[in-house]
């Protein structure tokens, strides 16, 4: 009887052996199980990260190139805002030689009045002339009544052919200024309409070329755009990859430790502007304790649980620090940052979170008693009750 008890004995005794060996076998596969997915990841992100590189090599390029074009822009819109005052000067000048020209007009319809009457008189002098039969200087130096009357007589000879003469000069005078004034307005509108075509053409010109270098613009726009857009992509991409990897990194850290993780629930919203990293009760409030501060509060949930930020931002530190034990901070921004001490590992080290992201398991390492998640609101560093903001 005895013998049989012995045996019992021994085979009782082997049964936590062949458990803890199950154990260590299977936190090994799952160890493996993690690697080879990792590893697969991290390829993938590699090849991400190339495409990223190429893709953000060829937005610098079209952002030079835009720069060239834009500088071309603002030199031919200085060209173009120097032809406009140049057009303005033009037009300014073209107001006075058309004023000039309408004056001159003003000037050829009087001159032609004149014209016509002094024609009329010199026509009208003639025909005295020829029915008058007015005599000659001999004719009349032989009808005269001695020397005195011979000379008076010549004398008012002289006079009326000066008078005659005058008006034939008159009408020579007026017909010359005609001529000379329809000939400086021809050649005031003929350089008038040159000027206009040499400004209506480079206008023509330089707005064509404008609309050209606008297109190219607007085309490299549209191709930056697209780079942009696609960068953008591939940055999301590569961080949906790491944020893998982090998790199956974590699920292994997991493993090892040999705590499971648990479900992550539902996000329990509170009544400030962040959520509650974990649903559970608070066992140890803000303020003193224990003769010191306690600089956040205890929350009461099994190891294993998962942690979520509670508030976007971007992790800033994720390491082992002292009595925290694994402990991760988060900075949102305008100094206000919160920190998750006593993990049992790590979902996140690095990069940036959205609310309710989880970010680690809870667990007891640092300085604890028991599982628990502490959790603190810092602003500028210095801690304060974070029941103010849950």
């Amino acid at each position: 009887m005895a013998a049989p008890r012995h045996e019992t004995s021994r085979g009782s005794s082997r049964k936590p052996i062949l458990l803890a060996a199950l154990l260590a076998l299977l936190i090994c596969a799952f160890a493996l199980a993690g690697q080879a997915p990792a590893a697969d990841l991290q390829a993938r992100l590699d090849e991400k990260e190339a495409e990223l590189d190429e893709a953000s090599g060829k937005r610098e390029l079209l952002t030079s190139e835009i720069d060239d074009f834009n500088a071309q822009i603002d030199q031919l819109t200085g060209e173009v805002a120097a032809l406009r005052n140049r057009e303005a000067a033009v037009q300014a000048e073209l107001d006075e030689a058309q004023a000039q020209l309408d004056i001159e007009q003003d000037n050829l319809r009087i001159l032609r009045k004149r014209l016509e009457r002094s024609i009329d008189a010199l026509e009208q002098r003639l025909v005295d002339i020829y029915k008058a039969d007015e005599p000659n200087a001999i004719s009349i130096v032989l009808d005269s009544d001695g020397l005195d009357d011979a000379l008076g007589r010549y004398e008012y000879l002289q006079t009326i052919q000066s008078q005659n003469s005058d008006i034939v000069g008159r009408v020579r005078d007026i017909r010359d200024d005609t001529r000379d004034t329809v000939d400086r307005m021809v050649a005031t509108r003929d350089a008038i309409a040159a000027k206009r075509d040499e400004l209506a053409r480079t206008r023509a010109t330089l707005e064509a070329r404008e609309a050209e270098l606008t297109s190219a613009r607007e085309e490299s726009r549209q191709a930056f755009s697209r780079v942009d857009a696609h960068v953008e992509r591939l940055e999301s991409g590569a961080n949906k990859i790491e944020k893998r990897i982090q998790e199956q990194l974590a699920a292994a850290a997991l493993a090892e430790s040999g705590v499971a993780a648990l479900p992550a629930g539902a996000i329990q919203a509170g009544s400030g502007s962040m959520i509650w990293p974990v649903s559970g009760s608070v066992v140890s409030p803000f303020g003193p304790r224990w003769g010191r501060m306690h600089e956040g509060i205890d929350i009461a949930v099994p190891a294993g649980t998962p942690i979520r930020a509670a508030d976007a931002g971007s992790v800033v530190l994720a390491a082992p620090t002292s009595g925290y034990g694994n402990y991760t901070c988060v900075d949102h921004g305008g100094g206000l940052s919160t920190c998750y001490a006593h993990q049992s590992s790590f979902a996140i080290t690095s990069g940036s979170v959205a609310q309710g992201d989880i970010i680690g398991y809870v667990g007891c390492t640092g300085h604890c008693f028991g599982d628990h998640l502490h959790f603190e609101t810092r602003v500028n560093g210095i801690a304060v009750d974070p029941l103010g903001y849950l």
